[in-house]
């Protein structure tokens, strides 16, 4: 209620407990007005009411909520169940308009100030997390693949001749349809094997640069967060050579965002060359539902460029989502899930070693990786050929999502390139291995139950494999014993053929 319809209540309710109670709206009210003010993430979090209130003051803006509105269009933001409304806290009208996703839309006041406010707060929070100097940022309502996608089009018209791009590998399908659906060839550079470590050869990149000419690619696409024993590009070295050969570098930051180090990358590769774009997804990086991402940049034009290039209204869900979460948490509260994150690191990285040397296996190293870990499976690999991915699939059935493990050469051709050894980023990697990754969230219960149930399996794959060998070499005595008696038998004959004549 406004000041006016407070003095009214007094009328009707003692004017001390309407007073009191205004004064209970103000303090929700000087919150949103610090939103307004600042444009960035509160440093506490908001309680629910308090969102609940501004979400919903900003839906009364928009015309599908006028009283009396009269909507006489193809497109009036009509609702048909009221369950849809409620889910969406009746914001129908999504972001942009239809020449640029970061467009006021007249007809939905409330939503575009939802957009505005959501690109501002999430800007505050790459800054927070340490890509101080970045300088512009939307959210999209598309996952990692596709935004990445969207600023390898918007590069074709800067550099409508280039046809390639540079891409050091990292087995992840969408990162390569990403360029493909652009229509692009991507141009794989293997990763040099340093220690355990899957690392990027800058000297492959240069010569590639070098054999296809500058002007050809179209850019270096780079990435920070992967699964190890991959681990995150040498992105300063990159960005120099892309600044020194005036080639666009495009970052597949995809969780990149809960790691300082993935962040001080991005920063660093910035201050010393060349990055045009960095992606990041919402799911991963913020607790979010999947379908949105972050496209970021340096070049507050250039981001412009890619926003102004998706075509049509967008979904205002991942804005809305990323929004309300962080609105909830608050920057210390973010903050605080960051280094609960690292802290758990350490601990799964405790446990997966004490675990690996129980089975004789180790934890790869993979100092460089800051949050994926891998543990060596050769023992199993040595036992059974298709023991490796029994382990996968008895880990999925006893609910442990998220870890992978990667058997040695599986072969995967995607748009027409055929990779080996694919899932492990690598032709030859020198074993078989199992994934897991500490990302933000995560629990020490979450670590505990794994580890507890990964022991367990493997316990059973290797009392099966003794029992099959058992059964082999009894199998094999069995063969012998055979042999040898019919070998017996044979010579037995022929001594009393002999003594017959």
């Amino acid at each position: 209620m406004n000041s006016e319809n407070f003095l009214l209540s007094e009328k009707i309710v003692s004017p001390s407990y309407i007073r009191q109670g205004s004064q209970a709206r103000r303090s929700h009210e000087q919150l949103i007005r610090h939103l307004l003010e600042q444009g960035k993430c509160p440093e506490e979090g908001w309680s629910e009411s308090t969102i609940e209130l501004f979400l919903n003051e900003l839906a009364v803006m928009d015309s599908n909520n006028f009283l009396g509105n009269c909507g006489v269009g193809e497109r009036e933001g009509r609702v048909a169940s009221s369950l849809v409304a409620r889910r969406h806290y009746r914001l129908i009208h999504g972001i942009g308009r239809s020449g640029d996703i970061a467009a006021i839309q007249p007809k939905a006041a409330g939503s575009s100030l939802l957009n505005k406010l959501t690109n501002s707060v999430v800007l505050d929070i790459l800054r927070l997390t340490g890509v101080r100097s970045v300088a512009s940022c939307f959210v999209v309502p598309m996952a990692t693949g596709m935004s990445l996608t969207l600023c390898f089009l918007t590069l074709r018209h800067r550099r409508p001749n280039a046809r390639y791009i540079i891409w050091p590998r990292i087995d992840q399908k969408s990162c390569f349809k990403s360029m493909i659906t652009a229509g692009f060839e991507p141009v794989v550079v293997e990763n040099v094997l340093e220690g355990d470590e899957l690392r990027t050869d800058l000297e492959a990149v240069e010569r590639k640069i070098e054999e296809l000419g500058a002007e050809n690619i179209l850019c270096v696409h780079s990435t920070t967060s992967c699964f190890a024993p991959r681990v995150p590009d040498r992105l300063e070295e990159l960005s120099t050579m892309c600044a020194k050969n005036n080639i666009p570098h495009i970052v597949n930051n995809a969780y990149g965002v809960q790691s300082s180090k993935c962040m001080h990358l991005i920063q660093q590769g910035a201050r010393v060359g060349r990055i045009d774009a960095f992606v990041q997804s919402l799911d991963k990086n913020f607790m979010v539902p999947v379908g949105g991402a972050i496209i970021a940049g340096f070049d507050e034009v250039f981001v412009q460029e890619i926003s102004k290039m998706y075509p049509g209204r967008a979904s205002a869900s991942p804005s809305l989502d990323v929004l309300i979460t962080l609105l909830t948490l608050g920057a210390s509260g973010y903050k605080k899930c960051l280094s609960e994150r690292k802290d758990i690191y350490s601990f799964l990285s405790q446990e997966l070693k004490s675990l690996a040397s129980s089975h004789g296996e180790r934890l790869l190293h993979t100092p460089h990786n800051p949050i994926s870990l891998a543990m060596s499976l050769g023992g199993l690999q040595a036992g059974n050929d298709k023991a490796v991915t029994q382990l996968g699939s008895m880990l999925f059935t006893r609910q442990v999502s998220g870890a992978r493990v990667i058997p040695l050469g599986k072969e995967q051709t995607i748009g027409g390139h055929t990779f080996r050894g694919f899932m492990s980023h690598s032709d030859s990697y020198p074993c078989p291995y199992l994934n897991a990754a500490s990302a933000v969230g995560i629990t020490r219960e979450d670590v505990s139950a794994c580890i507890k149930r990964l022991d367990k399996c493997m316990r059973t794959l290797k009392k099966e494999a003794n029992i099959a060998g058992s059964l082999s070499l009894q199998n094999k005595i069995i063969d012998y014993e055979q042999e040898t008696s019919n070998t017996n038998l044979h010579l037995f004959c022929c001594h009393s053929f002999s003594l017959l004549y």
